[in-house]
């Protein structure tokens, strides 16, 4: 559709509590790159974008600006600065009564290899890939906890198969 060319699913936000707990997390545990930081110092929050970068990351702020807007599928975490101070504080993952927001999805090469790193790494499980009727996917935890489903091609392709029927 030519009024939409050039669209782009840029990011999707999460509100996060602690940004260190988060970012190694998502560094860490799943291989992704802090592309940028912006710290709203009138709104008392700072925002985070990871992703997997399409390339090496422009060292100008002006350029980098422009760069990570251009990205697709980038996570934002929006932190409200004195959140990690409070021990009580949480946010609603979505997955809990009422149901809103359910997970963000990644794919990787083989669900059972990551699953096993995840496991030594001590990644809070919510669904293995064997468990229950839906096999060959799993859904992990954030520090937040978020959802994130994890995925292949493979095990999709057979798995839309057998709905399909």
């Amino acid at each position: 559709m030519s009024e939409t060319e050039g669209f782009v699913l840029n990011q999707t936000m999460l509100r996060i509590k602690d940004p260190q707990k988060t970012v190694a997390f998502y560094r860490d545990v799943l291989g992704m790159t802090l592309l940028d930081r912006y710290d709203i110092e009138a709104g008392k929050f700072s925002l985070y974008f990871m992703g997997y970068p399409g390339g090496d990351i422009p060292s100008d702020p002006g350029e980098r600006v422009q760069w990570v807007f251009e990205q697709p599928a980038l996570l934002e975490f929006t932190h409200n600065w004195g959140t990690e101070d409070d021990p009580d504080f949480t946010y609603h993952s979505g997955n809990s009564e009422p149901r809103g927001f359910g997970h963000i999805g990644l794919s990787v090469p083989d669900v059972e290899a990551a699953c096993a790193r995840f496991e030594a790494l001590g990644v809070e499980f919510v669904k293995r890939p064997n468990d229950g009727a839906m096999k060959g996917l799993a859904f992990i935890k954030d520090p937040d906890g978020y959802w994130i489903e994890i995925v292949s091609g493979p095990n999709l392709r057979a798995l839309m198969g057998a709905v399909r029927g």
